[in-house]
């Protein structure tokens, strides 16, 4: 998969899992070059989300629901995963 491909991957299933008022993934790889999970092809995002359905609940329970949803990808597709929310 391409870096590409994956951010868009990684979009499209926080889009359909929360309909976000706001959503962008940055592709933060390039800052980690020749860092361990980099080597083989894993790389490193920062996603950048609100969404109506995380208002009453706590940071950690969406860290959870968002992990959630990527975690099939991880370690072999994003090796780490940094969340703003918003």
């Amino acid at each position: 998969m391409t870096p590409l491909e994956r951010v868009a991957l990684i979009q499209q299933r926080l889009q359909d899992a929360f309909t976000p008022t706001r959503l962008e993934v940055q592709d933060d790889s390039a800052q980690h070059k020749g860092h361990a999970g980099s080597q083989y092809g894993a790389g490193h995002y920062t996603v950048i989300i609100a969404a109506d359905c995380f208002k009453d609940k706590s940071r950690i329970s969406v860290h959870r629901e968002i992990y959630q949803v990527l975690n099939d990808l991880i370690p072999e597709q994003i090796h780490a995963l940094q969340i703003k929310l918003w």
